[in-house]
């Protein structure tokens, strides 16, 4: 990639130049940001919960080889507004599917995916294996499995939630927002913590900086996870694999009993952590993510 910076401030400066483009996503207006050629190798990234999508832009300055790197804003966060009363998890997949018709019509993808983007990712590629090639997960090992006896509850729990509504906090600041992002992510550096804070936020109309996703994000799910249904998918997956851990990552535990026993989710997987890392890799280490990616991706 072209390493000249593009923007300067009081937070990160920006590397490579990122585009803001927009597509219509099974009735959302997608945000998706862009960096690099299309004439160059594809690869697209997928945030976590929360995230958005140009957070990767720390990433992508410390990628050595040329990319076109593309990556989405999911359904409700970021800036792909929509409000819903709820979000259900196989439309990010049925999603991902649409953007790929769009970005790689004719050819199978590389894929990169951090957390709940590593899960979407890894289920769609088991969902698709023809349309996925290469697959960089990032933390997001799926969850742990739910016992079907509490359905009756959490159902309750959902409408209850659902009927009280749900609301983010708002912020005097987004230096305080930063140093809430630093407090949760403690080795992430503070300039990027403040890039961070003004891609996930914005002014409202007396001042308050408030975040850019929809609330009802916030809402706990209607539907328990079953495991054993994404593990199904991933047994269907073709693609070559990467885990990437942070070894400090409070996710990690979900990763430990395969860990522990090397019984892989994906039995064919390469297994890679990062120190001094935590669950959000790509803020605070993105130089030697990078350099794992592209030594999977470019082997040799």
């Amino acid at each position: 990639m072209s390493h000249t910076p593009v923007s300067r401030s009081e937070c990160y400066a920006a590397l490579v130049a990122r585009r803001s483009v927009r597509h219509t996503i099974r009735g959302v207006e997608y945000h998706v940001s862009e960096w690099g050629k299309p004439k160059d190798p594809l690869l697209m990234m997928l945030h976590g919960f929360g995230d958005a999508g140009s957070t990767f832009q720390f990433l992508v300055d410390q990628l050595r080889h040329d990319w076109y790197v593309v990556a989405p804003d999911w359904r409700g966060f970021g800036e792909s507004r929509t409000r819903a009363e709820s979000y259900w998890f196989p439309d990010y997949i049925a999603d991902l599917e649409m953007l790929l018709s769009k970005y790689s019509p004719d050819l199978p993808a590389t894929l990169l995916g951090h957390s709940m983007g590593g899960n979407i990712a890894s289920l769609f590629a088991g969902i698709f294996p023809q349309r996925v090639t290469q697959l960089v997960n990032v933390e997001g090992f799926g969850l742990a499995d739910r016992d079907p006896r509490d359905a009756p509850s959490n159902y309750r729990r959902w409408i209850e939630a659902s009927r009280e509504g749900a609301a983010y906090r708002d912020y005097d600041s987004y230096a305080e927002l930063a140093q809430r992002i630093v407090r949760q992510n403690p080795r992430t550096p503070m300039p990027i913590a403040e890039f961070v804070a003004r891609q996930w936020a914005e002014k409202d109309g007396s001042g308050r900086v408030v975040i850019k996703a929809d609330p009802a994000h916030k809402l706990p799910n209607a539907v328990l996870y079953r495991r054993s249904e994404a593990q199904a998918c991933w047994e269907q997956l073709s693609a070559s694999v990467l885990f990437v851990l942070g070894a400090q990552s409070s996710f990690r535990s979900g990763a430990v009993p395969w860990l522990a026993t090397g019984s892989l989710p994906i039995p064919s997987a390469n297994v890679a952590t990062l120190e001094d890392a935590g669950h959000m890799v790509h803020f605070e280490q993105p130089a030697a993510l990078a350099a794992l990616v592209e030594q999977f991706l470019l082997p040799g």
